[in-house]
C-alpha cells in the first residue's frame, strides 16, 4: 500500500469541541499529555455568528456546529465567506427530534415551522451560510459512525480537484430518552479542519490520504479518552486530533464504511 500523493491536502486550521476539551488549545495540551483530561459536559459557546433572533432559536447542534467552524477558520486565517464547506454529522438535532415524536404523539399534531425546519439534517450548514454571507458551494454528508471518514473523504476530493481550501465540520449532539437508549450519543462534540491544495504559513500538517483496505482498525486506547471515542462518531477524528497536537509524523486510521478504513499520513511543517 503506498501513499496517493494526488489525495495530499495542508491542514490549515482546526477547531475542537468535546467532553472536557471546550476548544482546540485546550484539547491540544490533553492530547499531547501536557494536561490531565477531566470529564466535565460540553461548553457550547453562543453562536455570536447569528443575528440575535436565529441566535436565540439555536439548537445544540447549530451551536456545536458553528462554533467548531468559526475557530477553525480564524485559526487559519481565513475568510469562511470564500471557504467551500463540508458538513458532516451522524444525525441531526436529537433534541428537535425528541419534541417533535412528541408532539407527533399527542392530539395537538400542529407543527412549528420552525422547529421542522430546525430538525433536517442539512440545518447546520445553512445557518453557517446565514451567518457567514457564504456562496461558497456546501455539502451535507450522513454516513452513521464513518461519518467523520466520508466528511474527510469529501473534502480532500473537493480540495484536489477544485484547487481551494474547503472547511470540513462534523459533530454530534446527544439524543434525550427515550432515543437516546437506541443511539447513546453522551454529549455534544466535534471537529473542524480548514484544509488547503497549498501550503501557508497557517499549516500545521501535510496530509494524504489513502485506502487502508486490508487493514485492522485497532481499538484507540488512550486512557480515559477510549469512551469519547466510541461513543461519538465525531471522535473517530482523535488520533488524527492527536498527531496534529503532538506533532508528530506517521500515518494513523480512521473509520469510513465497514472494513474499509482510510489511512492518513501525516507530516508536520
Amino acid at each position: 500500500m503506498t501513499t496517493t500523493p494526488d489525495m495530499q491536502v495542508w491542514i490549515d486550521g482546526v477547531g475542537f469541541i468535546a467532553p472536557g476539551m471546550p476548544d482546540w488549545p485546550s484539547a491540544r495540551e490533553v492530547l499531547a499529555g501536557r494536561q490531565p483530561w477531566v470529564s466535565a459536559p460540553s461548553v457550547l459557546p453562543p453562536p455570536l455568528l447569528l443575528p440575535p433572533a436565529e441566535r436565540r432559536r439555536a439548537s445544540r447542534v447549530i451551536r456545536v456546529a458553528l462554533a467548531l467552524g468559526q475557530e477553525a477558520v480564524t485559526h487559519a486565517g481565513a475568510n469562511a465567506a470564500d471557504l467551500a464547506t463540508v458538513f458532516a454529522a451522524s444525525g441531526a438535532d436529537g433534541h428537535n427530534c425528541h419534541a417533535l415524536c412528541e408532539q407527533l404523539a399527542s392530539d395537538d399534531r400542529q407543527i412549528s415551522p420552525t422547529r421542522f425546519h430546525n430538525s433536517v439534517h442539512n440545518a447546520a450548514a445553512g445557518y453557517w451560510g446565514i451567518a457567514t454571507h457564504s456562496m461558497a458551494p456546501c455539502q451535507v454528508i450522513c454516513a452513521g459512525d464513518g461519518s467523520f471518514g466520508a466528511g474527510l473523504l469529501d473534502a480532500v476530493s473537493q480540495v484536489v480537484v477544485d484547487r481551494r481550501p474547503v472547511l470540513l465540520v462534523v459533530y454530534d449532539s446527544e439524543y434525550p430518552e427515550p432515543l437516546h437508549a437506541k443511539r447513546p450519543i453522551p454529549d455534544a462534540a466535534g471537529v473542524a479542519l480548514v484544509l488547503s491544495p497549498q501550503p501557508s504559513g497557517h499549516s500545521l500538517a501535510n496530509m494524504s490520504l489513502r485506502s487502508a483496505n486490508g487493514l485492522e482498525l485497532a481499538p484507540w486506547s488512550e486512557p480515559g479518552l477510549e469512551s469519547l471515542h466510541s461513543q461519538l462518531p465525531s471522535m473517530r477524528a482523535l488520533p488524527l486530533i492527536q498527531a496534529l497536537a503532538c506533532g508528530r509524523s506517521g500515518t494513523v486510521l480512521t473509520d469510513y464504511l465497514p472494513g474499509f478504513p482510510l489511512a492518513l499520513d501525516l507530516q508536520p511543517c
